[in-house]
Order: structure tokens, then sequence, then C-alpha cells
């Protein structure tokens, strides 16, 4: 099982230097940090799409 290119190993690896950083009880605060950044940036590029979705259907 690969996700962006990491197998398990890797995975381990960075889930290990992660709790090494933080420690595991801030783990769940940074992951919630991560969910919201990731929302936004959908929510950015969604908004982003719809006035050019717009403007193409204006010009055909």
């Amino acid at each position: 099982m690969e996700i962006f290119g990491l197998g398990v190993p890797e995975l381990l690896l960075i889930v290990l230097v992660l709790l090494l950083l933080f420690g595991a009880s801030r783990l769940p605060e940074l992951g919630r940090s991560i969910g919201q950044f990731g929302k936004e940036v959908k929510k950015g590029i969604n908004d982003d799409e719809k006035p050019a979705k717009k403007t193409a259907k204006k010009d055909s």
C-alpha cells in the first residue's frame, strides 16, 4: 500500500518523528489543524472555480 509514493515503513517513520517532535498529547490538535487547513484549501479552490465557470458560459 502506498500513499503519495510512500510505503508503510516510511509512513511509520514519519508518525514516529511527529510523536517525538510534538508529543502524544499534541498530536490530536495537530491533526485537527491539518484537517481544517485542508478544508480551507478545498473551499478556496472551489470558490476560485465558480467565477471562471460563469465567465466561460458567457463567452460561449
